[in-house]
């Protein structure tokens, strides 16, 4: 059976419908970064989409190429996350989301070098004819996390998040939102097959002792 990230990384992908505390090691991701509604048909956060998944599955299929990657065994692509913000807004304003910035990634495994990314680029780009330079290799390290999981549509995701900042409190943590500490969804569901009262999404926030 191939390896399952959710399935390996339970920690991390499959979390309570309580707030818990994790902290959440180094990782390297795809990642694309835009602007604006990502709910717009055919908008910037559909296309970093089509890219992340062009050169994610290039990288899983390339023990079926010339191109070998050292290391490498066969895996399940991770599910899709998001890392968003709002110029001056501590948290996520929702009812506003023409002025959502993101970053849009899918973790890579840890075997994947940083040449190996770059060739996955090229590749992708000439056989899925899908220009895919926005695609950068990011790391990320979150350190100290609250997490949750969410199940409904993204637009009940406040009265989730309003648990975890209770659960903060209670505890003596406070949300440490930041240029590189942000807010961070992972998403588990597949919206064609899924109705959003079914949706489930990691929602994880970086947090420091109060």
């Amino acid at each position: 059976m191939p390896f399952d990230f959710k399935k390996e990384y339970k920690e991390f992908y499959m979390p309570k419908n309580r707030p818990e505390l994790i902290t959440v090691p180094k990782m390297n991701y795809i990642a694309v970064r835009g602007k604006g509604d990502p709910n717009i048909e055919g908008g910037a956060y559909q296309q970093a989409i089509s890219v992340l998944y062009a050169v994610a599955y290039t990288l899983k299929m390339s023990y079926k190429t010339e191109y070998k990657i050292e290391g490498f065994f066969e895996y399940v692509v991770p599910p899709l996350e998001g890392f968003w913000w709002q110029a001056d807004v501590d948290g996520v304003n929702y009812s506003d989301k023409s002025t959502f910035n993101w970053i849009s990634v899918i973790r890579l495994p840890d075997f994947v070098s940083k040449a190996d990314f770059e060739w996955a680029v090229v590749t992708a780009t000439k056989k899925k004819k899908l220009d895919c330079s926005s695609a950068e290799f990011l790391t990320i390290d979150e350190g100290l996390c609250v997490q949750i999981m969410h199940t409904g549509p993204f637009d009940d995701e406040p009265a989730t998040v309003a648990l975890m900042d209770s659960y903060l409190a209670q505890n003596g943590y406070v949300n440490d939102f930041s240029e590189s500490r942000l807010h961070h969804e992972i998403y588990l569901s597949d919206a064609r097959k899924v109705t959003p009262d079914k949706w489930k999404t990691v929602i994880r926030h970086p947090i420091k002792k109060a």
